[in-house]
């Protein structure tokens, strides 16, 4: 009874869900290399910024947001925007040259913007409405909304996203990443605008689909065991031949991955509430002082600034207070890797290159610095841990200082020494979640994943393996259907 009672529900039950594991296969497959959903990086955003003209800026940023009554502001960045040097204070953009108020922004304006940011005429772009409501490409980043979408009519068939609000480029697609994110991302975690708006019922079809999957995988796992005839007695040891004999194989050699993989997929959204625990309150930016005194920058010395970059194209420079000092910092155009590049911070009164004291540091961590837990222990890292760890071109910088405390939680956090601010915080269940998740779903254990081209190999087989397998169970039920369908159909009754 037991035996059968697998067999039905993995015969049934699976004709569905096997669909879904070849999509989700075959989507895995292309996301290997596409990653998540199309987004527009850091470093491309300041690579297709235009270059500051430093002669231009008329006023100083204290200057600037005191003639608009703006306070302190928690943040303060110095870009081009169409062609004019502008102070952005958290959500308020002001001129540097004239000191006026950028306003709302109107599709005419956005698309100068559009142009700025791909170099492209303004005959070829076409403003194609307000979006207010996340469509299929801002899903990932709705801080942009409301925003003007623009289309390019150039070979790549670009597409931008520009913020009413601040006249930021939140985000840009092309044809090329559009679809890859429909072969990749996509499907594979159900990335429609219609079911992800809202999380709860997104949540819930991840949770059910792939509680399902799991079910499945597990009664595969089962039956290949009980239907194995461990004494042979003159029979085949596998009872099957053809197709299932081939899905038999497949299901067995590569159903724990499967079973692993559709888990963990479960745990991404969370659904324990231990996953959603909060440890130790650490703030990025426990260590600086807040908000930001405008007073302490004074006017930019563009000679000063041309000497420290050797000439390089500034493309963007963000105010910072790293202790009790001001500092800038200065940001370039052209391809560059974080971890190995650290940033130019410049000493607003001296425009000297900030040097980093990391014993100082440590020193301030282990007296408490940060919070007023217990410091279990500081470390110096010179190099990416299990928890402290970015993949590609996007990786956080090093050296980082780990700083471990004796709370509750255990939580741990990591502190760039050449900021100051706090990179990342992670407590025991996100430690563990980590394993849970990314480790289970994308084997990026670090002995493997760090040895290259060996993870690929790795995943493409035990991803083909799976397919396979999938793959081989769905034609066979999409065979069983149509047989059914056939007979209702021969004997005059409905199914």
């Amino acid at each position: 009874m037991f035996r059968r009672g697998l067999i039905w529900i993995h015969r049934y039950v699976g004709v569905p869900v096997s669909a879904l594991f070849v999509v989700w296969f075959a989507s895995g497959i292309v996301m290997m290399y596409t990653g998540d959903m199309p987004r527009l990086t850091p470093q491309a955003r300041l690579d297709a910024l235009a270059p500051l003209d430093l002669a231009s800026i008329h006023l100083t940023p204290a200057a600037a947001a005191e003639r608009h009554s703006l306070g302190s502001p928690r943040r303060a960045i110095l870009r081009t925007l169409v062609g004019r040097p502008a102070y952005r204070f958290d959500d308020v953009t002001v001129f540097a040259d004239t000191g006026d108020l950028l306003g709302p922004v109107d599709a005419e304006l956005a698309g100068a913007v559009a142009g700025e940011f791909t170099g492209a005429s303004p005959a070829t772009i076409i403003h194609d409405g307000l979006i207010e409501q996340p469509d299929q490409w801002t899903l990932i980043v709705r801080t942009t909304l409301p925003a003007h979408r623009l289309v390019v009519q150039d070979p790549s068939y670009t597409e931008l996203y520009v913020s009413r609000g601040t006249a930021e480029v939140g985000m840009v697609t092309t044809r090329r990443t559009r679809t890859l994110a429909w072969l990749g991302a996509i499907p594979h975690w159900f990335y429609l605008p219609e079911l992800r708006i809202d999380r709860e019922p997104w949540v819930a079809v991840i949770v059910w689909t792939s509680t399902l999957g799991c079910l499945i995988a597990v009664t595969g796992l089962l039956l290949g065991l009980l239907q194995f005839r461990w004494r042979r007695n003159g029979q085949r040891r596998i009872p099957y031949v053809g197709l299932m004999r081939w899905h038999y194989l497949t299901g067995a050699i590569f159903g724990v991955a499967t079973l692993t993989w559709i888990f963990s997929g479960l745990l991404s959204v969370q659904p324990f509430a231990w996953m959603t625990a909060t440890g130790l309150s650490v703030s990025p930016n426990a260590l600086t002082a807040e908000p930001l005194t405008l007073a302490n920058y004074p006017p930019l010395d563009a000679a000063a600034l041309n000497r420290a970059t050797d000439g390089q194209m500034i493309k963007e420079i963000e105010f910072l207070s790293i202790g009790d000092a001001a500092f800038y910092d200065v940001r370039l155009g052209g391809a560059r890797d974080p971890a190995a590049q650290p940033p130019l911070l410049l000493d607003a009164l001296t425009m000297v290159p900030r040097s980093v004291n990391v014993k100082k540091l440590v020193e301030r961590l282990r007296n408490g610095a940060l919070t007023g837990a217990a410091v279990v222990d500081v470390r110096v890292q010179e190099v990416y841990d299990s928890y402290y760890y970015g993949r590609g071109q996007e990786r956080p910088p090093l050296p980082i200082v780990r700083v471990r405390f004796d709370d509750p939680m255990e939580t741990w956090a990591y502190v760039d020494p050449a900021t100051e601010k706090v990179a990342r915080t992670v407590h025991r269940y996100e430690r563990l979640e980590r394993w849970l998740f990314n480790g289970l779903h994308s084997l990026d254990f670090r002995f493997w994943y760090e040895r290259r081209p060996l993870w690929d190999v790795g995943m493409l087989l035990l991803m083909a393996g799976g397919l396979a397998s999938s793959g081989l169970g769905l034609w066979i039920g999409a065979g069983r259907v149509r047989r059914a369908v056939g007979r209702w159909r021969r004997t005059g009754q409905t199914p």
